[in-house]
């Protein structure tokens, strides 16, 4: 997020990397979901039921892959869930990819963010990302399905201070979907967090598992574009960072196609949690194999000749594809236009219209 820009970055990597990377099949990060349970029920998740849970990998499994994809050039592994910090062996296997040379990012509801665990994650050096979704006690509890999750998600937020989060070595941000309820606060809970030295991370819902069946969540396009305009304009005036506005994230873009993928609980490797069409298996083949003939992936590596609609035309089109997870999981087809982009329904607006 930092730095005076004209553009958003892509997770901080330089677009020459991100070209490279892509056009040799390798990786500069990669997802794992060790496990899938968690002990949170946001109407916004994608988590299965306990009868999908079983199957999982193994700890020696996942260091396995964990393995290949440093091999593959990957600098950082992003540890998501189910929530992490409920997985038995997490400080195992942290302290397995800090051993192999890779960096630790790990995206937590904060339920087991101990004292203990944050001077643990502290001393490995992981980038923490805590899910927070709104000031307001009731409103967050509603937002994450459990009741004491506000609480719980500030005594976390104390235990990373008190181990020396933020700070130059120790990076700490916070994960925010933007929805109905929480819409009006954004602008405040920015300023709060960037004030602190904590990196917002707030993104558009991807409309898949839970989301589709709590439509009170949405916010239409134009909603989410002013949201965008307004925080955008903040951070010039007040920081004096400039970047212009795509979704699906404020103040970055997501084009991690070129450069990551996600491996499941279960050895399935998909290009994200959105897109969450399995590839191939990791049980079955080596990691570098899948990536190397996925023809998924090979679209949306190339994605200026192979996406459609107004995706395709877009001014914005050489750096940003919208959300293939909303796109995927609203058509089915992971090369449509994104349906919840702004510059998408000002288009269909304007056809209408003809």
């Amino acid at each position: 997020m930092g730095g005076c820009s004209s553009e958003p970055s892509s997770f901080g990597f330089d677009p020459e990397l991100v070209a490279e990377t892509a056009r040799k099949n390798r990786l500069l990060t990669m997802e794992i979901e060790f496990s899938l349970r968690c002990n949170f029920n946001c109407p916004y998740c994608y988590v299965p039921s306990e009868a999908q849970l079983r199957g999982e990998m193994s700890p020696e499994e996942h260091k396995r892959v964990l393995l290949q994809a440093r091999d593959l050039g990957a600098g950082r592994i992003i540890i998501l869930g189910g929530e992490p910090t409920i997985y038995l062996h997490l400080t195992e296997m942290i302290a397995f990819i800090r051993d192999a040379g890779m960096g630790v990012e790990l995206f937590t509801n904060g339920s087991g963010v101990t004292q203990d665990l944050a001077r643990f994650l502290a001393e490995h050096r992981v980038r923490v990302v805590l899910k927070m979704n709104s000031f307001d006690a009731r409103r967050q509890d509603r937002l994450s399905g459990r009741e004491g999750a506000h609480e719980l998600i500030h005594q976390a937020l104390d235990h990373l201070k008190g181990a020396g989060y933020p700070s130059a070595d120790h990076f700490l941000a916070i994960s925010t979907v933007i929805c109905r309820q929480n819409l009006q606060e954004l602008p405040g809970m920015w300023t709060w967090l960037k004030d602190q030295g904590i990196h917002p991370y707030f993104e558009t819902i991807t409309p898949q598992a839970n989301a589709k069946q709590n439509p009170w969540l949405a916010v239409s396009p134009g909603e989410v574009r002013a949201l965008f305009e307004e925080i955008a304009t903040i951070d010039a005036a007040r920081y004096g960072q400039s970047w212009s506005i795509q979704p699906p994230l404020l103040g970055n873009r997501c084009l991690r196609h070129q450069f990551s993928c996600l491996v499941g609980a279960r050895g399935d490797v998909m290009p994200c949690v959105g897109v969450n069409l399995p590839i191939g298996n990791v049980r079955e083949q080596p990691l570098a194999d899948i990536i190397a003939n996925s023809r998924v992936l090979h679209d949306l590596k190339h994605h200026r000749d192979t996406i459609k609609g107004p995706c395709r035309t877009c001014e914005k089109a050489a750096h940003c594809y919208g959300c293939r997870g909303a796109a995927y999981q609203l058509t089915g087809d992971y090369l449509a236009s994104d349906p919840l982009c702004w510059h998408c329904a000002d288009t269909d607006e304007s056809s209408s219209q003809g």
